[in-house]
């Protein structure tokens, strides 16, 4: 237990089998419970889990959940939670299998939801001074880009490295979000700040110094996430403007926002038209110059005060 509040991890593991039973050897004595959730491997990782299993004793605090068939990180993670809330656990954290998330640091993400300062605790590798020259540049380029979207998509302007899986979340926020439709992949952790924020939880970021090269095998394909991830968050953008500021509570931010979005696709098409005409007569007519900079500006204009209004909104979800 930690501040009498007692406390699982939650191990998501899919071919883990070289690094997955140091994470288990060193987790920290405060931990009362630890959910390895094996995604169908197809090497040895359940072999090395239940080995650490029947060494602990009788009663051991390791459980293994495996999977029938591969269903995605995010599906894993949802699986770990699921035993936790069974189990009434206060404080459920998030640390992969790979090996590059410390358990020495585990208290640092568990610590601001046990003192109910938070509902969701995450680690931020991007905030260490040395972080551009420990994580992979693509990685690091890639992430940033990913965490600007998902500002917008969640509503948590002061939250960055979104795609951290070193999470802690408190047992109320567990029952409370849909964990029947959380994203599967590897959009999960984008998806499930979103789901946060439409009930208006508190989300902490937690300095960690990044950790690579410790025999991890990455499985993540940059060229094929972005795009993806893309259009995840557009779609979890729309969503909540529609769940928190139509159905549970309505703002009119969701206007200026609709409003940028039509007068933006007005300024694009009066801009193909200006193209059009230019190439087909040599010149373009004045008229459609001033619409196309009314549009363009007044688009500019109307997102600019919406992402206002959506920042004062969740001023208090810091």
């Amino acid at each position: 237990m930690l501040h009498d509040r007692k406390v699982a991890v939650v191990v998501p593991c899919y071919n883990e089998d070289r690094q997955v039973g140091k994470v288990l050897q060193t987790m920290p004595e405060f931990v009362d419970l630890v959910i390895v959730v094996d995604d169908a491997s197809r090497d040895g990782t359940c072999d090395v889990v239940r080995r650490h299993i029947e060494a602990e004793g009788p009663n051991p605090r390791v459980v293994l959940i495996p999977h029938e068939k591969n269903r995605g990180v995010g599906q894993a993670i949802v699986t770990g939670y699921r035993e936790a809330l069974i189990r009434d656990i206060d404080v459920t954290a998030v640390m992969a299998g790979d090996g590059q998330m410390v358990p020495r640091q585990l208290r640092h993400i568990i610590e601001p939801v046990a003192l109910d300062l938070a509902d969701y605790a995450k680690a931020n590798r991007l905030y260490y001074k040395r972080a551009w020259n420990i994580v992979p540049k693509h990685r690091y380029l890639g992430n940033a880009f990913l965490s600007m979207l998902t500002k917008i998509a969640s509503g948590y302007w002061h939250v960055t490295d979104s795609q951290t899986g070193y999470t802690a979340i408190s047992l109320k926020a567990m029952r409370t979000i849909d964990l029947d439709n959380v994203y599967s992949r590897y959009g999960y952790p984008n998806d499930m700040l979103v789901r946060l924020n439409v009930y208006n939880f508190r989300v902490v970021d937690v300095p960690l110094r990044p950790i690579y090269a410790v025999g991890e095998r990455s499985k993540m394909r940059m060229w094929k996430v972005i795009p993806t991830m893309c259009w995840l968050l557009l779609n979890r953008f729309w969503w909540r403007m529609w769940r928190k500021y139509v159905i549970h509570d309505f703002h009119p931010l969701v206007l200026f926002y609709a409003m940028g979005v039509l007068l933006g696709l007005a300024g694009l098409a009066l801009f193909g038209r200006m193209v059009w005409l230019w190439a087909a007569n040599g010149r373009i007519p004045p008229m459609n110059t001033l619409f196309w900079v009314f549009c363009t500006i007044s688009s500019i204009q109307f997102c600019l005060f919406a992402m206002w209004f959506d920042m004062e909104r969740n001023r208090d979800a810091r």
